[in-house]
């Protein structure tokens, strides 16, 4: 027994050991990037500015919009109360940058070819289905959708919705659009196909965001977190025993993918201490017992289809 005992505290320390060289040799990558604040910039700027942002943010400009179309919007009542709330919240930046650092040392580790992109914040009159985009060049991230879910400025907002928006959830957001652009998937045409794309979004954040909570990743709270923990082998029974797994209907998107208040058994007490998005979540669990189970790169496993990753994962939910 003891000898089982030491060789148990042995795996610990040497997986430690790995894990810990693993953050240094990335961490050793150290990009160094300085966040261009497009926000302040217009907040700041006279007519006489407009040209010269012009010449140095083309991309952030319309054709049709004129200089002076932008000095009346920017003085604009609300306009005004964005960039005074974005200046209160994100006064300082040096943390969600140091954020923004540490997920671009994890890309370029994994994905030698990655570019270090600008990051330039903005405003967006709280468009909060674009909060960042993401280019081969530019990252741009609109602040004024970070700055807290209970925020005023949310309060029409459904609250499963807004609950992501705070600053913490920024460099999330970004892994998340990377991972988008790193993976590949055939045609979705099934549920399964639905859980296993988000879980190679969700997994990818755990290699390039470790330093997130996987409440953070997923976007729940932590009780969320914790039903989807606790629940996990009856969800899963429940997508095999009504075969919903290789299901075509789009209604199951609704039900277990997209974003919602709730996930839809059709169960009234199930339903309603239920989190959204459970699909997202089975996914995410199934990737994960399948990078345990095989030795397959990051890159790689983000391109290998639906049938392999499932088929070899040897998926057993929690009990």
């Amino acid at each position: 027994m003891k000898y089982i005992f030491f060789v148990f505290i042995l795996m610990i320390f040497v997986s430690c050991k790995k894990e810990t060289q693993l953050e240094n040799d990335i961490a050793s990558i150290n990009i160094d990037i300085n966040t261009e604040r497009f926000d302040e910039l217009v907040a700041k700027a006279d007519l006489k500015d407009f040209s010269k942002l012009r010449h140095v943010y083309p991309f952030m400009f319309s054709e049709n919009d004129t200089d002076s179309t932008w000095v009346e919007t920017k003085n604009d009542t609300l306009q005004l109360q964005l960039f005074s709330e974005v200046n209160k919240v994100f006064s300082n930046f040096s943390e969600t940058e140091l954020d923004i650092e540490s997920l671009f040392n994890h890309i370029k580790y994994y994905f030698p070819e990655f570019n270090t992109p600008r990051v330039i914040t903005t405003t967006s009159y709280v468009d909060y289905r674009n909060r960042i985009v993401v280019t081969d060049t530019i990252d741009v991230i609109a602040l004024d959708t970070y700055l807290g879910s209970d925020h005023e400025f949310y309060i029409n907002i459904p609250k499963y919705i807004r609950k992501g928006f705070d600053k913490e959830q920024i460099v999330v957001d970004l892994a998340g659009e990377y991972a988008k652009r790193y993976m590949y998937q055939k045609k979705k045409e099934n549920l399964l196909d639905e859980m296993i794309y988000f879980g190679k979004q969700l997994y990818f954040k755990d290699v390039v965001v470790p330093f997130k909570t996987d409440a953070q990743r997923i976007g729940y709270t932590q009780d969320e977190l914790d039903w989807a923990k606790a629940n996990e082998s009856y969800v899963w029974r429940y997508f095999v025993e009504r075969e919903l797994l290789f299901n075509t209907d789009a209604k199951l998107l609704g039900r277990f993918i997209n974003p919602a208040p709730f996930s839809k058994f059709y169960l009234e007490e199930i339903d309603a201490a239920s989190p959204g998005r459970l699909g997202q979540y089975i996914g995410w669990q199934i990737v994960r017992a399948y990078m345990k189970q095989n030795d397959v790169t990051l890159k790689d496993m983000l391109i290998t289809s639906t049938e392999d990753i499932f088929n070899n994962s040897k998926f057993k939910p929690r009990k």
